[in-house]
């Protein structure tokens, strides 16, 4: 019976394992390994609602500054030009991917 039992997880563990295995690398492949184009628009649309809530963040600043002299801003530079160059990046890839998929 004992031996029974060990052939019995001896052979699950040669066939059951490696199919396991093997069966999920093949469902990976075939799901394209990367985002669904309902993600991408998603992305955008996120990229989109935060840039325009940083010039909105950037305008109550600058309002409650001229109000308030005493007021410091929590961020620490107001419309960087590093961040704006990041930002140009970011825009330039995204206007080319949107080039792409529509060629």
């Amino acid at each position: 019976m004992e031996e029974f039992l060990v052939a019995t997880v001896v052979l699950g563990v040669l066939i059951g394992l490696p199919w396991l295995i093997l069966h999920y690398v093949t469902k990976w492949k075939t799901s394209g390994g990367g985002i669904t184009s309902d993600d991408e628009a998603l992305l955008e649309e996120l990229y989109a609602l935060t840039k325009r809530l940083d010039d909105r963040m950037d305008t109550v600043e600058r309002l409650v500054a001229h109000d308030h002299a005493d007021f410091r801003p929590a961020r620490l530079i107001a419309d960087n030009q590093a961040d704006n160059d990041e930002l140009a990046e970011l825009e330039a890839l995204l206007a080319k991917k949107r080039k792409e998929t529509r060629a």
